[in-house]
């Protein structure tokens, strides 16, 4: 029999900080794209493959974005592991085949980084394939 201890409330107060701190990014994430001419499909989606950030569309390219706050690009980079983005491109590619509209686009994995202090920075195509 295991025992379960109950979580203290400076943890769980952590918690809920950082998943509203997480929303957050994702909002001002969506708001800069559709800035730059694309359309949320999506927030959080959750797929049997893995969950997306944001799913966006601009053309024929549907972006599966990955939204990060970190203290520099590079941090932000480096916080997606080699896992991570092979289950988002999964995921996203899981969307495209089974939306009518988005059969024929091109799936791209996304970065927005966010840091204090500064604007978004959207890099598309953030990871080359096998990286």
């Amino acid at each position: 029999m295991s025992v379960v201890r109950p979580i203290r409330p400076e943890r769980r107060a952590r918690g809920i900080a950082a998943r509203l701190s997480g929303r957050r990014a994702e909002v001002v994430a969506a708001l800069w794209l559709m800035a730059k001419g694309y359309r949320i499909l999506g927030f959080r989606l959750a797929t049997p493959l893995g969950e997306i950030d944001l799913l966006a569309q601009r053309g024929g390219v549907l972006a599966v974005v990955e939204v990060k706050s970190r203290t520099s690009l590079e941090a932000a980079l480096e916080a997606v592991t080699y896992e991570q983005r092979a289950r988002l491109r999964r995921a996203g590619a899981h969307i495209a085949a089974h939306r009518a509209g988005l059969r024929d686009a091109v799936v791209r994995l996304d970065l927005i980084a966010l840091a204090p202090g500064r604007r978004p920075r959207h890099v598309p195509n953030a990871w080359v394939d096998g990286q």
